[in-house]
């Protein structure tokens, strides 16, 4: 079916249970392991781009030299509709490049499984239409996303955070959260003022509950990428 090309902006930070829900749906990935410093190409060739998290802000280029390689391809998926998820560092760095505001140390950090407030604006979404009005997601962030792009369909939101979920245009979204974690990858965190056993205990309670749903958004957005690449080859590209 499709190709997707995975950012990767840490060492530990990769696609996680994305990558077998999009593999289930007959999707390839291409993951570039940015952080190490494999290229990332001139052009956005693939049906679709992740661009996953990372300990920094999205133009903290003298950090992440990369960064910047990275801001440039997601004004290409938006300016050619190629389907775009940004999660956590990739959902800010959308907000970003599409003329939104990320602040650095901004509020109230989150830690573990928190529950998300579907907004009424969701209800036409095609990734997050008729969701739970709350639900629980995987955060992990102490940055944020204080202004949205101008036209930005705001999705989701937290107290400590309101800016969770978004969509630009009508194929990119950003999240702040992480759809990809299971509880097991929130044990290699650490943050201050939070106790760890606490935290992680929190995201197995809730993972029976986030899973189908997250799952759920992810298999939407692998429908997105075949439906963009049957329109752009005139038939599915090969696995």
């Amino acid at each position: 079916m499709g190709d997707v090309l995975v950012v990767q902006n840490s060492r530990s930070g990769g696609p996680g249970r994305l990558a077998g829900w999009l593999a289930e749906a007959g999707h390839e990935l291409d993951i570039v392991l940015a952080h190490d410093g494999a290229p990332l190409p001139d052009r956005l060739g693939h049906d679709a781009m992740i661009m996953l998290g990372g300990g920094y802000l999205p133009s903290e280029d003298d950090r992440a030299p990369w960064l910047a390689d990275a801001r440039r391809l997601v004004g290409q998926a938006l300016a050619e509709g190629v389907p775009l998820l940004g999660i956590c560092l990739g959902g800010q760095m959308l907000a970003e490049v599409a003329g939104g505001e990320v602040t650095g140390d901004m509020g109230a950090p989150e830690n573990g499984s928190i529950p998300l407030t579907i907004r009424p604006e969701a209800a036409g979404d095609p990734l997050f239409r008729d969701l739970p009005p709350v639900v629980p997601a995987v955060e992990h962030h102490k940055d944020a996303i204080t202004a949205l792009p101008a036209g930005a369909v705001w999705l989701a939101e937290t107290q400590a955070c309101p800016h969770q979920a978004f969509r630009v245009g009508e194929r990119a979204w950003g999240v702040q959260f992480h759809p990809e974690v299971l509880p097991e990858r929130i044990k290699e965190w650490r943050a201050d003022g939070f106790d760890p056993d606490e935290v992680y205990a929190g995201a197995v309670a809730d993972e029976p509950v986030s899973t189908p749903i997250w799952r759920e958004v992810t298999m939407r957005f692998a429908a997105l990428v075949t439906e963009h690449a049957v329109s752009v080859s005139g038939s599915p590209s090969p696995v």
